[in-house]
């Protein structure tokens, strides 16, 4: 490897792609093009880099199966930037395969953190944990270190185990320190923040204060019963009722809940589980089924009595009521809970972290960008969507994910 090649490799790694362009800008063989190619990615024009990496790994000899190897780890890692998930996850894995093979653990311990940044994603905690779990962060240069620390963290808080998030946070901190990268400074910084601004709405008798994920976290250990509108369970202390296919039940539990100690008109009941803006008898009748329904999966937790008015909730053993709301309600939650990332996603990896078709995702968006809520550039399968991050409030991406009528 010439001196210029080095001098371009020792740029990009302390996050000077300029410099390292200075070096290599003019050059077409295969190291200049891969050079060039991640110059280009940290610059942001992944387009270009796509190319330029693609060039680089057909003019690698089939002899240089290292080089290609770790092209491909960078087109992924490029791929996951932009947000293009559907990017063949199995060409990862191979060249991380190769690099293994080969000698180039730091390369390969890339790829690794790559794969699980990817299945977090997509919502798959248990794969990304047992990837991790693979990796050691020992031998890792601080910045592979800093990676490393940010996916624990990652999982930590989906987990809601804020306390090994924070620890991981702070190891991620130094090591971005020691490595000396503005961007990966910042990445850990907008990691941090998650765990500084609200995540959810705690809702009882009547009033709502949103909550920190560590605040989320204790409320799950808490004696109080609880609706939670992530899970779509109740529980109190161990027990736990699972209502995720009864969305009904699940509509006149919260409503309870959120008026307790008081009642819910039969009126509001029947508009919060069926829709309904007048209660008529065959309403009245449907809701004593649900009501009888209900009061059945809760016969453990809470009794529900009726009123004059309507229904009441009382808990049997827990001596508080209280609803884990979202911090952002509206149809279309999921869809903006990615989106609030800043990232431009493509309709198809939106539907792929949401579990969902693709259809589905553009009649989402359609709507939201009408309302100004979204916005989009590009044309067909280059049509990106994003939206500035929600003030206030980190991505609800960090709690459960909703179901897919949610």
């Amino acid at each position: 490897m010439d001196s210029l090649i080095t001098a371009a490799a020792l740029a990009l790694a302390a996050g000077d792609p300029l410099g390292a362009l200075d070096r290599v800008a003019l050059r077409e063989d295969a190291p200049a093009l891969a050079l060039r190619g991640i110059a280009m990615a940290q610059l942001g024009d992944f387009d270009r880099a796509k190319l330029l990496l693609r060039r680089a790994a057909r003019a690698f000899s089939p002899k240089e199966a290292v080089a290609r190897a770790r092209c491909v780890v960078a087109e992924a890692e490029i791929a996951l930037v932009s947000r293009d998930l559907g990017w063949p996850a199995k060409a990862l894995d191979a060249a991380r395969t190769t690099l293994e093979k080969h000698g180039d653990r730091l390369n390969a311990a890339h790829a690794g953190h790559l794969k699980v940044r990817r299945l977090l994603l997509i919502g798959r905690l248990d794969e990304a944990e047992h990837v991790l779990a693979g990796l050691d962060p020992t031998p890792l240069p601080p910045a592979g270190r800093a990676a490393h620390e940010l996916a624990v963290a990652g999982i930590a808080m989906r987990r809601l185990r804020t306390r090994p998030a924070r620890a991981a946070l702070e190891w991620a901190r130094n090591a971005a320190r020691q490595a000396g990268i503005p961007g990966l400074m910042a990445e850990v910084d907008s990691a941090s923040l998650a765990l500084e601004t609200p995540a959810a709405r705690l809702i009882t008798q009547g009033t709502a204060r949103p909550l920190l994920l560590e605040e989320v976290e204790a409320l799950q250990a808490s004696p109080a019963l609880v609706v939670d509108a992530f899970r779509y369970t109740v529980r109190a202390g161990d027990r736990i009722v699972a209502l995720a296919s009864r969305p009904v039940l699940f509509a006149l539990a919260r409503a309870l809940a959120e008026a307790w100690p008081g009642d819910v008109s039969r009126e509001e009941l029947v508009a919060r589980a069926f829709g309904g803006k007048h209660a008529d008898e065959s309403h009245r009748a449907r809701l004593r089924v649900e009501i009888g329904r209900l009061r059945a999966e809760l016969a453990a937790l809470a009794d529900i009595s009726a009123t004059k008015r309507g229904f009441t909730l009382a808990p049997r053993l827990a001596r508080a009521v209280m609803v884990l709301a979202r911090p952002i309600e509206e149809r279309h939650a999921a869809v903006l809970a990615l989106l609030a990332d800043g990232e431009a996603w493509s309709s198809s990896a939106l539907a792929l972290a949401l579990g969902t078709g693709q259809r589905s995702v553009q009649r989402a968006l359609e709507p939201l960008a009408e309302a100004g809520k979204v916005q989009s550039f590009g044309h067909g399968r280059a049509r990106r969507w994003m939206t500035p991050p929600v003030a206030g409030f980190t991505t609800t991406l960090l709690l459960p994910a909703p179901l897919p009528n949610g």
